[in-house]
């Protein structure tokens, strides 16, 4: 497996800038665990051929995706603030139709089929993660939101979704609002932020995972 596959498009080349607009000092610890999260019924069946971690071009298609472009990074540590490495990251979404990338996802004929729908990167040293896009839309029952699953060596998947700040819909989202500590429940909740000077009106998101685990020597 590629670092990410980030090379095969070199499609963070112009993220640095945008990553920044949210970057934040490390040297504070974290504190709270993020909050395990159902893996829900639409993970894809089966994964894509294209499993890279731009989710907005499948394979050498030149059509991108349709919705709104979001450059969603972050990074996996402990408790202790320290970055997780060879961490497995994974996402899944539905397209800008409300559709998912699985059999009983949505209307399959409506399917926007140059969204690749899932995705993945593994860390380095940094426990650093980056993926493009596009802005989750709602669909009946549920708020927007991505999934997010991480993998550690030798550890069992975790498993959690990421929900936009501002988004009204999450007060009635009961997946959501089944975390009843609302200190907890804010760490899944980040502000989905446009990026300035974009013509296209690209977003940039940070959502940062903390897990109760130890980093092997």
């Amino acid at each position: 497996m590629g670092n990410g596959c980030i090379s095969r498009r070199r499609l963070m080349a112009g993220m640095g800038s945008a990553a920044l607009l949210l970057a934040a000092p490390g040297a504070f610890a974290e504190r709270l665990l993020t909050p395990a999260q159902t893996l829900g019924p639409f993970y894809p069946d089966p994964l894509p051929l294209d499993r890279d971690n731009d989710l907005l071009i499948v394979g050498d298609s030149l059509t991108p995706a349709s919705g709104t472009v979001v450059h969603l990074h972050g990074r996996i540590r402990d408790a202790r603030g320290r970055p997780l490495a060879d961490a497995l990251v994974e996402i899944w979404q539905v397209d800008a139709h409300g559709i998912y990338l699985h059999s009983q996802g949505g209307d399959r004929a409506r399917r926007d089929g140059n969204f690749q729908g899932y995705g993945r990167f593994l860390t380095g040293s940094d426990g650093r993660y980056r993926f493009r896009t596009i802005r989750p839309v709602a669909y009946p029952g549920r708020t927007p939101h991505i999934h997010f699953a991480v993998t550690l060596p030798g550890q069992p998947r975790f498993t959690t979704q990421c929900y936009i700040r501002g988004e009204r819909l999450n007060a009635r989202d009961g997946i959501l609002n089944s975390i009843g500590d609302p200190k907890l429940r804010e760490l899944l909740i980040v502000p989905f932020v446009p990026v300035a000077g974009s013509v296209a009106r690209e977003q940039v998101a940070r959502f940062n995972i903390v897990l109760g685990v130890t980093p092997t020597a």
